[in-house]
């Protein structure tokens, strides 16, 4: 029986083991993030042998590349020119690539953190952001409490944000995405909201209803739908509470809450989310999410066999 998400417009079929890989390529590992090009192929940036396996909308394995480049992967941005920028916040680094795997520039010493909330990039970033005007924003991260701007040159224009819970002030920056008309949005983890800055850096306002958001994801086109994942509780006393992640959730341009996908607390079954730590949508409005399955449920005990880590919704909505 087909398990249905969401209601009304927003309504999505869980395609379960959408990722057909080969044997002896399995995940096992998280997925962290996952981009789609305008092929609608789809790039599933993990933590395993292959740090980036290649899928057609079928789920049918197409290549794998980065082995031995990558240390943690933790984030993408697919470009307008269908080109890649990577996060690894295990690196300390971001990457610039082609869609089969060229690296084109590289921000950051690899292997080599800044000073743990100097300020100065990157101490374990986590995602980036492209301008209209192609600047590039990076959410920095773990081990800051930072946005960078760089040029389109590769020069740092501006940082801005400290540790804090004010405005303008970030617990874990964990995502970060950009407007067609040069707004910034970072999900601010820890402080279970998504806060909205000019392109300068100066503080706009703020969506709070979520639940440590994790995944942020600006749907292209004229809808400007925000998609956001939501990893739940993270902590014994709240990892099972229902109704607070983890889940995917859809707002509006201006913050306003559309959907709810997933009610339930963390679990196996499909209709379930584990983590959701990456997300991207396709032309036809399909869902791709990544989880940190592997991160979440090694806190709980044993990972079960066939833990997976990266789910497709189909959209049924018109």
């Amino acid at each position: 029986m087909a398990v249905i998400l969401g209601t009304g417009e927003y309504r999505y079929e869980v395609v379960d083991h959408w990722a057909k890989l080969p044997p002896g390529m399995e995940f096992n590992a998280d997925v962290a993030a996952v981009g789609v090009d305008a092929q609608d192929r789809v790039y599933a940036f993990n933590r395993g042998a292959h740090p980036m396996c290649v899928f057609d909308r079928d789920g049918n394995f197409l290549r794998s590349w980065g082995e031995g480049l990558f240390r943690r992967a933790h984030g993408v941005h697919m470009a307008p020119d269908d080109t890649l920028w990577l996060t690894d916040d295990g690196d300390h680094t971001v990457r610039h690539c082609t869609l089969d795997g060229k690296v084109l520039l590289t921000l950051g010493i690899p292997g080599t953190p800044s000073a743990f909330m100097g300020g100065e990039p990157f101490h374990r970033c986590t995602h980036t952001a492209l301008s209209p005007q192609g600047d590039l924003y990076v959410s920095d991260g773990y081990g800051n409490a930072r946005v960078h701007k760089y040029a389109p040159n590769g020069m740092l224009v501006r940082s801005w944000g400290e540790p804090g819970t004010d405005p303008g002030q970030f617990n874990i920056p964990h995502n970060i995405c950009c407007d067609a008309e040069g707004w910034v949005y970072v999900a601010d983890r820890e402080n279970h909201r998504i806060q909205v800055f000019d392109p300068q850096g100066r503080y706009e306002t703020q969506w709070n209803n979520m639940h440590r958001p994790s995944g942020l994801y600006l749907e292209r086109g004229a809808s400007a739908r925000f998609y956001v994942g939501e990893v739940g509780g993270g902590m014994a006393v709240n990892q099972d509470i229902p109704n607070i992640g983890p889940r995917v959730s859809i707002y509006s341009a201006k913050g306003e809450l559309l959907a709810r996908l997933g009610n339930r607390p963390a679990g196996l079954e499909p209709g379930q989310f584990i983590s959701p730590h990456g997300l991207a949508v396709d032309s036809r409005g399909d869902i791709y999410v990544g989880e940190v399955s592997f991160t979440n449920w090694g806190r709980r005990g044993p990972i079960p066999p066939g833990l997976r880590s990266l789910q497709k919704l189909h959209r049924l909505g018109a």
